[in-house]
């Protein structure tokens, strides 16, 4: 497996990491990867598709390598200039494939910028519509609001006393990641501090802002992507009641797999499955 190259862009005064498998002359195939996360958990999926396409993934913003957004602002309208900016360098336009909350934002895109999407997958990435427990801006809303991201400024970082055991607590929290594949993960998503390591991603991103896309508002997004869509899910995910897996019939060209035996990361834990849907997926696009 050839190793990715990284490459830093600028969006909204922020200076963002991507990685990239090469081969510029294919078409763009962009992969998001979801909270907390990093671009590099798409190693394997990249390696499966490097030779049919130009592959990169962004570490979005408050993840892995890029810039933390100094004031919170981690809401989904603040990710798309950076996805936006990040599909104008490889091209214009693209296929991606988004996973949770990179599919959330993926998908705020695809119906802001419908012309830069070829086509795209979402991998547990439509929100649940539910009714949240306060479904109109209002002073309780916003008080609420308020007091949780102000207790994200009293640190609370747990510090790993090595890579080792970081890989360790993510073996804990996903049991059906390949083995092998664990210590890569890890290598990613720590960084050294003073008695070991702290994960990379931004303790704010929870925080998300005060003007964000309320969930009923999502399916006006999902109704203005115009490119073919594929939506999978884990027959064993552990949110199910915070997706939408009916969510493809507010797309006007979607259809969705559910995937047996796989948990929230479909894409690790039924990995060949996936690349085959996709596969199959993407030659009906080009046909």
């Amino acid at each position: 497996m050839a190793n990715p190259t990284q490459h830093f862009f600028e969006s909204q005064r922020l200076r963002l990491s991507y990685w990239d498998w090469g081969n510029e002359v294919a078409p763009p195939l962009v992969l998001v990867h979801g909270g907390r996360d990093h671009a590099r958990t798409w190693d394997r999926i990249a390696e499966a598709f490097r030779d049919a396409y130009h592959v990169v993934a962004p570490d979005l913003r408050g993840h892995g390598d890029s810039d933390w957004a100094i004031g919170s602002q981690y809401g989904l309208p603040d990710f798309i200039p950076d996805l936006v900016r990040l599909i104008e360098i490889v091209g214009g336009r693209a296929t991606v494939v988004a996973h949770s909350f990179g599919g959330q934002v993926a998908t705020v895109t695809a119906g802001t910028y419908p012309e830069m999407f070829t086509a795209f997958v979402g991998i547990e990435g439509t929100s649940s519509l539910q009714p949240a427990e306060f479904p109109e801006m209002s002073p309780a809303w916003m008080r609420e609001w308020t007091e949780r991201v102000r207790g994200f400024e009293q640190p609370s970082f747990r510090v790993y006393r090595s890579v080792d055991e970081a890989a360790q607590r993510i073996a804990e929290a996903n049991p059906r990641l390949p083995a092998d594949f664990v210590p890569d993960i890890a290598t990613y998503a720590v960084k050294p501090v003073e008695g070991g390591y702290v994960w990379k991603f931004d303790n704010w991103v929870h925080g998300r802002t005060s003007m964000e896309v309320r969930r009923d508002e999502r399916v006006h997004f999902w109704q203005a992507i115009t490119c073919p869509t594929l939506l999978f899910y884990g027959d064993q995910s552990h949110i199910t009641y915070r997706v939408s897996p009916d969510a493809y019939k507010y797309f006007p060209n979607a259809r969705a797999v559910t995937i047996p035996g796989a948990g929230h990361w479909v894409h690790h834990d039924q990995q060949e499955r996936v690349i085959e849907e996709m596969r199959a997926f993407f030659a009906e696009v080009h046909a």
